[in-house]
C-alpha cells in the first residue's frame, strides 16, 4: 500500500483540530477602526490640496454616505466621498476659500468592512489659513406644528456683518457660513465654528441643492436673535455597564462643553405653495374632480368645448380648497362619451407667482355610457333567470318590475348612534340635494315611553351641496330620533330619498369626567387642543380671560394636551412667513399624558414655557423616533456560549 505525504498527514490533523477545537474558524473581530494617517494631518493648518486620503487600520466602508456625511462650508459641486480599500478619499470641486476652516463630518458612517463595528462620530477638520476654528453649536429642529423632530434637514449659520448684523437677505442669496444635517431625534452640531462670534442659525429642506432659501416648497426655520459660540470645561458623569441589567461605576468625566448647545429651530412650509392641477379624476357619469397641489380663493372657470350650457356645474369645494369637485346637472353631457371643457385656474409660474392658467381637458368617466348599458342588460338577464326559477317554486307569482339603472338616494349620519351632549350631527348625501320642507322632517325626544316633538334646526352646511346639519338641545340620559318623510329629499337628477329614520342616545352625566387646563404663563390668545394617542385634536378650547379651558364631557381615557399662540385670532395654527419675519405660531405640548377619569373634575396647571421645546413632546406620540445606534456585537461572547455548549455535549457523549 502506497504511504501517504507527511505533509498531507499534517494538513488532515491540523484540519481536524480546527474543526473540534474552532467550529466557526475562530474569535470574531470587535475592534472598531482606527485612523492611522491622513493627508493633510487632521486638524492641520495652511492645508490647500483638494484631495484628502484618510488611512485606517483595516479595510472599510461608508454607510449612507450620502445621509450622513457631511461638508462645511456646504460645497456648490457635491464632492465625491467614497472608501477605497483601508482608505476615505474625499475629492472636494468648489474652489478652497482662504483662511476657512473645513470639517468632513462622517458621524457614524464609518465602520469596517466584514464585521460593521462603528468607529463612533468621526469628524475631519483642516485650515486653509493659519488658524483653525474648533467650537460648535447643537440644538433641534422641530415641526412648527406639532414638534416632531424634523430628520434629515440642513441647519447652517450666517456670521454677523460689520454692522453686526445678519440681512434676512443671506438666506435667499448665499449659501450657508457653517452647515450640518439633523438625525433621527432632530439634533445637530455643527463644528468648525469660529470662538466668540456671532451667528444666526437657520434650517432648510434643501429642495434644489444650492443651500438657499429659494421656493415655497422648502422646509424652512430660522431664529431672529444673534447668539455667541463659546466653551468651557465640564464635567458629566459617564455609567460603567456591567450588562444590560447591572453597572459597576459612574465615573466623573472631564469635557469641554461648547454653547450654545440648546438652539431649538421650529421649521414650517409658508403658505402659498406652488399650485399645479395634479390630476382630473371622474368615477361617476354626473361628477368629475379635480386635485390640485395647493388651495385657492379663487374657483377655476370652466367652458364647454363640446357643449353649449355652461351653468350645469354645481360646485363642491374641499375644506381646504384644493380638491373641487363638479356635479354634471345635464344628464345629455353627463352621459357623453367625452366631455371637452376649457378648465381655467390659478397656477404658480415660473416667477412663482399665481396667474390664470387655460387646459383643454377630455373629461372621460371610468364607465363609459356604453359600458353602463351593456351592464344593465346582464343585469336585466340575470333578473329574468332568477324571475323564472321563483315562477317554477311558487305557483301563481307575479315578479316584480325590473328597476333598471335606477340608483337610490343614500344618506351618511356622523356621529350616530349614541352621541355626546357637544356633538352636532351631520348628514351627508350621495348626490347634491335641496333642503326639504320643514314639515317632512321630524325631530323627537324620548319621554317616559313615548316620542314627542322636540325643537331642532336642520341646516345646510355653507359652501357644500350635500350636507346638513343637525342642531338640537341635547339633554343628558336620553333617547332621539330624526325621521325624514319619503321623497322629503330631492337630488339634481331628481332622485329621492326612502323614508330615513336616524336614533340617537346620549350618555349619563356619570360616565364622564371633566378637565380645567389652567394656563400659568403671560400669553395671551392660547388655544388648547386635547389628543389621542395618534396625536389627533379631539378637542379645542380657547383660554377664556379667568386662564381657563374647559373640557367637560369628556369620555374615561389618558389625553393628551398642546396649545398653541393664536397671533392672528383666527382659531387655527398659522404658518409663518419668511420674508416679513413672522415666524410660525408658537406650539406647546404637556409633557405627559393628563388621566380623565369617570365623575372626576380634574384641574391640570401648566406653564407651556416652563420646559423646553425638544423635550416637551411625550415620546409616546412622537412618530419620529430616534436612530438606533450602532453597537459593537458581542459576537465573541456568543461564540465561546456556543463551544462551552459543544464541550459540555460531548463530555456528556463520552
Amino acid at each position: 500500500m502506497r504511504k501517504l505525504p507527511l505533509f498531507f498527514l499534517l494538513m488532515l490533523f491540523a484540519m481536524a483540530c480546527a474543526n473540534i477545537g474552532s467550529p466557526d474558524g475562530g474569535p470574531y473581530d470587535e475592534t472598531p477602526p482606527r485612523v492611522i494617517a491622513s493627508t493633510p494631518g487632521n486638524q492641520a493648518t495652511n492645508a490647500n490640496k483638494q484631495k484628502i486620503a484618510i488611512q485606517f487600520n483595516e479595510y472599510i466602508k461608508i454607510e449612507n454616505a450620502s445621509e450622513k456625511v457631511v461638508v462645511s462650508p456646504p460645497q456648490t459641486e457635491a464632492p465625491n466621498i467614497r472608501a477605497v480599500g483601508k482608505q476615505v478619499r474625499i475629492d472636494l470641486f468648489d474652489t478652497l476659500q482662504p483662511n476657512t476652516t473645513y470639517t468632513i463630518d462622517f458621524a457614524d458612517a464609518i465602520v469596517d468592512n466584514n464585521e460593521g463595528n462603528p468607529m463612533g462620530n468621526y469628524t475631519f477638520s483642516f485650515s486653509t489659513g493659519e488658524h483653525i476654528d474648533t467650537m460648535e453649536v447643537s440644538g433641534y429642529v422641530l415641526n412648527a406644528s406639532d414638534l416632531e423632530p424634523i430628520k434629515g434637514i440642513l441647519v447652517g449659520l450666517f456670521e454677523e456683518n460689520e454692522d453686526g448684523i445678519v440681512p434676512d437677505s443671506l438666506f435667499r442669496t448665499h449659501h450657508f457660513d457653517r452647515v450640518s444635517r439633523t438625525n433621527g431625534s432632530g439634533r445637530f452640531v455643527i463644528k468648525g465654528v469660529a470662538r466668540d462670534r456671532r451667528y444666526r442659525a437657520f434650517a432648510l429642506k434643501d429642495v434644489d441643492g444650492n443651500f438657499m432659501f429659494t421656493q415655497k416648497s422648502e422646509l424652512i426655520a430660522f431664529d431672529t436673535t444673534l447668539f455667541t459660540s463659546s466653551c468651557k470645561p465640564d464635567i458629566r458623569l459617564d455609567t460603567i455597564w456591567r450588562d444590560s441589567t447591572h453597572y459597576d461605576s459612574i465615573q466623573p468625566v472631564h469635557y469641554t462643553h461648547f454653547y450654545p448647545d440648546d438652539i431649538v429651530l421650529r421649521s414650517f412650509l409658508e403658505e402659498g405653495q406652488d399650485r399645479h392641477l395634479l390630476k382630473t379624476q371622474r368615477d361617476l357619469p354626473e361628477s368629475f374632480t379635480a386635485f390640485f397641489t395647493a388651495p385657492s380663493d379663487s374657483l377655476p372657470r370652466i367652458k364647454g368645448l363640446n357643449f353649449d350650457n355652461d351653468s350645469i356645474f354645481i360646485v363642491e369645494p374641499s375644506a381646504k380648497g384644493d380638491t373641487v369637485t363638479y356635479w354634471i346637472t345635464d344628464t345629455t353631457v353627463a352621459f357623453a362619451d367625452t366631455m371637452t371643457i376649457a378648465f381655467s385656474y390659478l397656477d404658480t409660474d415660473t416667477l412663482h407667482q399665481l396667474v390664470w392658467k387655460t387646459d383643454t381637458l377630455d373629461i372621460v368617466p371610468k364607465t363609459s355610457r356604453a359600458m353602463q348599458l351593456k351592464a344593465l342588460e346582464e343585469k336585466a338577464k340575470e333578473w329574468e333567470k332568477e324571475q323564472k326559477k321563483q315562477a317554477k317554486k311558487i305557483e301563481n307569482y307575479t315578479p316584480a318590475p325590473f328597476e333598471g339603472e335606477k340608483r337610490e338616494l343614500t344618506v351618511e349620519c356622523k356621529p350616530s348612534g349614541t352621541i355626546d351632549p357637544n356633538q352636532i350631527p351631520v348628514f351627508t348625501f350621495s348626490e347634491p340635494v335641496t333642503p326639504p320642507d320643514s314639515s317632512a322632517v321630524h325631530f323627537k325626544i324620548k319621554v317616559d315611553s313615548l316620542f314627542e316633538d322636540a325643537p331642532f334646526r336642520f341646516e345646510t352646511v355653507e359652501g357644500n351641496p350635500r350636507q346638513f346639519r343637525l342642531y338640537a338641545d341635547w339633554a343628558l340620559e336620553s333617547a332621539y330620533s330624526l325621521e325624514i318623510d319619503s321623497a322629503a329629499v330631492k337630488s339634481v337628477y331628481g332622485r329621492t330619498n326612502k323614508p330615513i329614520k336616524q336614533d340617537f342616545r346620549t350618555r349619563k352625566e356619570e360616565e364622564y369626567g371633566t378637565l380645567f387646563i389652567k394656563i400659568m404663563s403671560k400669553d395671551t390668545n392660547v388655544v388648547v387642543q386635547l389628543l389621542n394617542t395618534s396625536d389627533k385634536p379631539v378637542r379645542t378650547e380657547a383660554v377664556k380671560e379667568n386662564g381657563f379651558a374647559e373640557f367637560f364631557y369628556l369620555k374615561p381615557s389618558d389625553y393628551y394636551v398642546r396649545c398653541f399662540i393664536d397671533r392672528n385670532g383666527d382659531g387655527e395654527w398659522s404658518t409663518g412667513d419668511y420674508d416679513n419675519g413672522i415666524p410660525a405660531e408658537e406650539v406647546f405640548y404637556f409633557n405627559r399624558a393628563i388621566p380623565v377619569k369617570a365623575q372626576w373634575e380634574n384641574q391640570q396647571d401648566w406653564d407651556p414655557r416652563a420646559i423646553p421645546g425638544m423635550k416637551q413632546k411625550p415620546a409616546k406620540i412622537t412618530k419620529q423616533k430616534p436612530d438606533k445606534l450602532k453597537d459593537i456585537k458581542a459576537r465573541n461572547k456568543e461564540r465561546t456560549a456556543a463551544m462551552e455548549r459543544e464541550t459540555k455535549k460531548r463530555n456528556q457523549g463520552n
